[in-house]
């Protein structure tokens, strides 16, 4: 393992970099068999297979096979492609313990995909790990730590020997993933500096991120998201501000451009959007849709083309 700034991974571990629609993919292969960590967008379903089949038959066409699919938490960009996965390999699946009813019982809006707009196929699942729990992944030993904030049941992956932590939406390079369970009235801002606080407890000199680069600089990117995260709760009306801009972008990430007369339509068959702007915004759909749309043209994640928003990444 480098100590520099040259990303030089175990034996058997692969990492594929993804868009923002879909969070990056974890391949872990060793004698034991081959493992994913999350599958992405289900859009992105059919470049998921293409990307896992091409790094497999390259490290060993003899055992180019998927044996276990392992999702850090159940975000449809994160599972979007187990559907797909499973299909073409069979393999065994794990999830986080905490959703193992609302995925047998296929919940959509409990597993927040009818509740955000997106679209998950459904898919089945063979076994759950939780919190505490040491998983033998390719050549390497993974103890799984609970990381809530983001979403209450996520899980993170640590590599003690290795210094390595699979991070998903709990700590990217400049930031972390939207607070959700703040805009549905829970709490979110403590679980979150609890989850950080547990990074910054651990020796980690590599961090492969949900989306983005994996990065080495833990202690500036930390210092980052502990700023970050007073400042949304210094305002939580940020913290939703934030989540509706988020919401929209994914929108605008799947489909490439939106009818400007359609958004508040769309935004508004969001339990999650309901909730952010009853609560916080306190604004009608139609003009929480122009303020979001204003907002993402602002910072250049958008244009508009006369009635069109379109999506600019």
């Amino acid at each position: 393992m480098s100590t520099d700034d040259t990303l030089v991974l175990p034996a058997g571990m692969q990492v594929f970099q993804r868009g923002w629609l879909s969070s990056n993919n974890m391949l872990l292969s060793g004698p034991d068999g081959n493992t994913l960590v999350d599958s992405g967008y289900i859009s992105h379903a059919a470049q998921t297979l293409a990307l896992v089949e091409h790094a497999l038959n390259t490290a060993d066409p003899r055992r180019a096979r998927l044996d276990l699919l392992l999702n850090t938490h159940l975000h449809s960009d994160h599972c979007g492609g187990n559907a797909a996965l499973q299909r073409r390999y069979g393999c065994r699946t794990l999830i986080p313990a905490a959703e193992a009813a609302k995925v047998r019982d296929w919940d959509e809006d409990a597993l927040s995909f009818a509740a955000t707009g997106q679209r998950c196929e459904r898919f089945g699942f063979d076994d759950t790990y939780q919190s505490g729990q040491t998983l033998q992944l390719g050549t390497l030993s993974w103890q799984a730590l609970g990381a809530p904030g983001h979403d209450p049941h996520s899980l993170i992956l640590y590599c003690a020997s290795e210094g390595i932590l699979i991070s998903a939406d709990a700590l990217w390079e400049h930031g972390f993933g939207v607070i959700f369970p703040e805009l549905d009235g829970e709490s979110g801002f403590a679980e979150t500096a609890a989850t950080l606080e547990l990074i910054a407890s651990l020796a980690i000199r590599l961090v492969i991120p949900g989306h983005g680069a994996p990065f080495f600089d833990v202690k500036a990117a930390l210092a980052r998201a502990f700023a970050r995260l007073d400042y949304l709760r210094a305002d939580p009306v940020r913290n939703a501000q934030n989540g509706v801009k988020v919401l929209l972008k994914f929108l605008l990430l799947e489909h490439g451009r939106l009818a400007c007369a359609q958004i508040p339509q769309l935004l508004g068959r969001m339990r999650v959007f309901k909730q952010a702007n009853q609560r916080f915004l306190q604004l009608s759909d139609a003009a929480a849709a122009q303020w979001a749309s204003a907002q993402l043209v602002k910072v250049g994640a958008a244009e508009l083309h006369g009635d069109w928003l379109v999506d600019r990444s």
